[in-house]
């Protein structure tokens, strides 16, 4: 491997184009060599000024790349088995955006693959692992000062949604991160989830069931409550906040630039998740680049992809039917930490 990790980046969209900037600008240790994206155009304006780089169509030619050495995966996620799978077949570490795959089924080949490699190269890109924030809470729990989590409350609001956005979306795509969260806190598996719905925003898209509150029952018998608002017109908000035995503790109240004038004070609020996980991009992929120029792969797993994949799918079920849905995983393999039986049996509705 060389002095600076050669990077192919796959999808050059929103994601995509800034994980490129953040690769040539702000990580250390890795350059980009190539990008592929359907719109050559918009791959070449995300490389421009990046010396020497290749700008592909296709996926595989940006992998077959000279000097690629590690791959990121921006694109969208019907494009992630392909690639991940492709990536596996040249023998590529990759940090793959969330989802791992959109579907658990997907999700569970990919799994399967990797574990037929007998080692891991897949990283999925849960950010919030990398937040300074959630680092501290994480550290908090586990040093058990405040006792066994009995809850989380946490909510996820944004200012709005993007045009292609659906109602199934609210859980695969935003409360995915939570899910992820959740399991990373709590170090539990989420086991079944229950959605319930206020009337709609005057601000949802017509036929969008915007906000939402979703319900939580996890392995170790605690509880996880998400408001989740994609909808909300005025800001991007993360919070979560921990209820033990012992105490609680809070994470997300904005602690940003307040001005005060005209007798008035006005507070900065975040507006997409760009500006408020910045620093936890940073760290994600300077600790993917870092491990990986030493052959390591750290971070959350395929094994965490596929599990989010299947809580989420779990809980578009609970959209549409109204009722509890249990959640049920695969065995884990041992490649994760798994002995070969199922994680979850599936629990009955009650």
């Amino acid at each position: 491997m060389g002095d600076l990790l050669g990077v192919a980046v796959l999808g050059a969209g929103h994601m995509g184009a800034d994980h490129i900037r953040r690769l040539d600008r702000v990580v250390s240790g890795a350059r980009v060599v190539s990008v592929a994206d359907p719109e050559t155009d918009r791959a070449a304006q995300a490389a421009a000024g990046i010396d020497g780089v290749l700008v592909h169509a296709e996926p595989a030619a940006a992998l077959d790349a000279p000097g690629v050495e590690a791959v990121l995966i921006a694109s969208p996620g019907p494009a992630h088995e392909e690639a991940l799978l492709a990536a596996f077949a040249r023998g590529l570490p990759v940090l793959c955006e969330k989802p791992l795959v959109p579907d658990s089924a997907g999700a569970l080949r990919v799994v399967e693959a990797e574990a037929r490699l007998g080692r891991r190269l897949a990283q999925v890109g849960f950010m919030r692992r990398y937040d300074a924030e959630y680092v501290r809470l994480k550290s908090l729990l586990d040093g058990g000062r405040l006792g066994r989590v009995l809850m989380l409350h946490c909510t996820h609001r944004n200012v709005s949604s993007p045009p292609d956005f659906t109602t199934a979306m609210l859980i695969d795509s935003s409360v995915s991160h939570e899910i992820d969260a959740a399991r990373w806190l709590l170090e539990q598996e989420l086991t079944a989830v229950t959605v319930l719905r206020p009337r709609p925003s005057s601000n949802a898209p017509d036929g969008m069931l915007d906000p939402q509150f979703v319900l939580f029952e996890t392995s170790g018998g605690a509880l996880v409550d998400v408001e989740i608002f994609v909808n909300s017109g005025f800001g991007y908000q993360v919070r979560c906040e921990a209820v033990c035995e012992r105490g609680s503790a809070r994470i997300g109240d904005e602690h940003t630039m307040v001005v005060t004038t005209a007798g008035a004070a006005c507070e900065e609020v975040a507006q997409d998740y760009l500006v408020r996980f910045a620093g936890a991009y940073d760290r994600e992929v300077q600790a993917w680049v870092d491990a990986t120029r030493l052959g390591r792969v750290t971070g959350p797993s395929a094994w965490d992809g596929y599990a989010s994949s299947a809580v989420a799918e779990a809980g578009v079920r609970a959209q549409r039917s109204g009722e509890r849905e249990t959640v049920d995983l695969a065995p884990r393999p041992e490649l994760y930490g798994g002995t070969g039986v199922r994680t979850n049996a599936p629990r009955t509705h009650t």
